[in-house]
């Protein structure tokens, strides 16, 4: 099922802060003794902040092997909006949970904000959530003020919304599922440490999912997949078509997809055999049934590489009408007296 988020009329209740520290250098934790004072004034763009950094990022859920009574960001979660009067024991509890998990000597010290926000919409209904941001590095910004009649320019170092380093968001929604988990890590950090060690979070594998990891086999088969010495045209073709396929069907059906886009047993075997070695990002065998999320489609077909550079300079690009016609329209050949390949293609007139 497509979930639909809207942040429109979420509003920020509370905050608290904390400095984390690696225990590995020696550096210390601390948290807030008390809740976040901020002003009805503040209280919008401080919504902004607490909620921008997670539009548009993939789906996650808490997961635990056996039990998610186990699972310690679940536990801290659901107690936090069964009780929100205990938000700040709590969030000085994931505050501890993040110094514990943070083991790798390479794991920057930073500020922690977590917030309470009401108001978030999945699917029109009305959730709680828990917004948790971290921020490694300072921004430098000026200020220009009115002291004893004159101006001064003064410097400050703050945290700057859109520099935030590490984030997640906890939506109650989904609560036996493991709730809904935005999330991201601007640093790529190596060990992996933000998802996998303290949030405990894997992908969401729904049809959005689902349709994604095929979808994005699908480009990087035309890419890698296919002979090296197969024509660009070709291999666009063979991407635009599977692109095509899944923005038209409403399910995904394998050997339909083979009869109607691959078609040739040659490209079938490639694809299979390239299917076969492709795993997720949990190191399991891709999906190959299920619904298709239309928009997850039409974000694939945006990466498809459909331009072909020539060594004199001229540029081709590729585009889906192209791919539909590309073997009547485009014609490549070696001329003898030039010592030369080319590629002539056909048009009625210049656009």
């Amino acid at each position: 099922m497509t979930i639909t988020t809207n942040f429109n009329k979420a509003t920020l209740e509370t905050v608290s802060l904390a400095k984390i520290g690696n225990p590995l250098r020696g550096e210390s934790l601390k948290t807030s003794k008390d809740l976040c004072q901020f002003g009805e004034e503040d209280k919008e763009i401080l919504t902004l902040a607490f909620l921008k950094p997670f539009k548009n990022l993939e789906r996650y859920h808490f997961h635990h092997t056996s039990d998610l009574s186990l699972h310690e960001m679940h536990c801290y979660a659901n107690t936090i909006f069964d009780q929100d009067e205990r938000f700040l024991t709590y969030s000085r509890k994931i505050a501890r949970h993040l110094y514990d998990k943070t083991k790798h000597p390479n794991i920057k010290s930073g500020d922690l904000c977590i917030a309470l926000i009401r108001g978030v919409q999945i699917n029109g209904e009305i959730c709680d959530a828990i917004s948790v941001v971290k921020s490694e590095s300072l921004t430098p910004f000026l200020e220009i003020s009115d002291q004893d009649g004159d101006l001064q320019l003064t410097t400050h170092n703050g945290i700057y919304p859109d520099k935030i380093d590490k984030g997640c968001l906890i939506v109650d929604y989904d609560k036996d599922g493991g709730y809904l988990v935005y999330t991201f890590d601007k640093g790529g950090s190596e060990t992996n440490f933000w998802v996998r060690d303290f949030l405990g979070a894997r992908a969401r594998k729904d049809d959005e999912y689902r349709t994604k990891q095929y979808a994005s086999m699908c480009t990087s088969f035309a890419d890698e997949g296919l002979p090296e010495e197969m024509p660009l045209e070709q291999k666009y073709r063979v991407a635009n078509d599977a692109i095509q396929y899944m923005s038209e069907a409403e399910t995904f059906d394998e050997k339909h997809f083979h009869d109607e886009v691959l078609r040739e047993p040659e490209i079938i075997e490639q694809f299979t055999q390239y299917k076969d070695n492709y795993k997720d990002e949990d190191g399991e065998p891709i999906a190959t049934e299920f619904a298709i999320d239309k928009v997850a489609a039409k974000k694939a077909g945006s990466k498809i590489k459909g331009n072909l550079k020539l060594d004199t300079g001229v540029v081709m690009k590729f585009t889906p009408d192209f791919a539909e016609r590309e073997s009547d329209i485009l014609e490549r050949g070696y001329d003898e007296k030039m010592e030369m390949k080319y590629i002539k293609v056909f048009y009625h007139e210049e656009l």
